[in-house]
C-alpha cells in the first residue's frame, strides 16, 4: 500500500488569528505558528519571493493536523464565493468528530460561526450538522450516539 496516513490539510486563509481561534475553540491543538522560512517550499508550491505565516494545529490524539496559510507575498487570489453550495467543485469541507455538539456549536459561535442549515440526526449513530467559519470555511461536526 503507498499511503500511509493522511498528516494535514492546508487551508489558505486571510485572518490568521480568527481562524486559529476557530480551530483551537474546536479542540485542536496548536502545535507552533509562525512565518515559513523555508525556501524549499517555494519549490514545492511553485511560487517565487513567497512570504507567509503558517499555524499547524494537531487534532488531540495525533490523528491528523490542519495547517493555517497566511500569505503576505505574493497576495492571496481571490476566494470562490463563501457561501458556496455543498455541489460546487472542490474541496467542500473538513469533518471532525466530537463529545457534545450542543457544546461545540455553542463555543463556535462566539468565533462567529453559523449552522449552514441544521443539525440532523442519522439514524441512531450520529448527530450531524456543517457549520460555516472564518472566511466561508465549511467545518462538518459529528456527534456518535449510543
Amino acid at each position: 500500500m503507498a499511503v500511509k496516513r493522511m498528516d494535514n490539510v492546508l487551508v489558505v486563509v486571510d485572518d490568521l488569528d480568527a481562524a486559529v481561534a476557530f480551530f483551537v475553540e474546536l479542540g485542536l491543538e496548536l502545535e507552533g505558528r509562525g512565518p515559513l522560512e523555508w525556501s524549499g517550499a517555494e519549490r514545492v508550491i511553485g511560487l517565487r519571493d513567497v512570504r507567509q505565516d503558517v499555524a499547524m494545529l494537531r487534532v488531540p490524539g495525533g490523528h491528523g493536523r490542519v495547517e493555517l496559510a497566511k500569505f503576505h507575498r505574493p497576495r492571496a487570489l481571490a476566494p470562490e464565493p463563501r457561501d458556496a453550495p455543498a455541489n460546487t467543485l472542490g474541496l467542500r469541507r473538513m469533518m471532525f468528530a466530537v463529545d457534545d455538539l450542543d457544546d461545540v456549536l455553542e463555543r463556535l459561535r462566539a468565533h462567529g460561526a453559523e449552522l449552514v442549515d441544521e443539525v440532523v440526526r442519522y439514524g441512531d449513530v450520529y448527530r450531524l450538522c456543517y457549520v460555516r467559519g472564518p472566511e466561508g470555511l465549511v467545518v462538518g461536526l459529528a456527534e456518535e450516539l449510543g
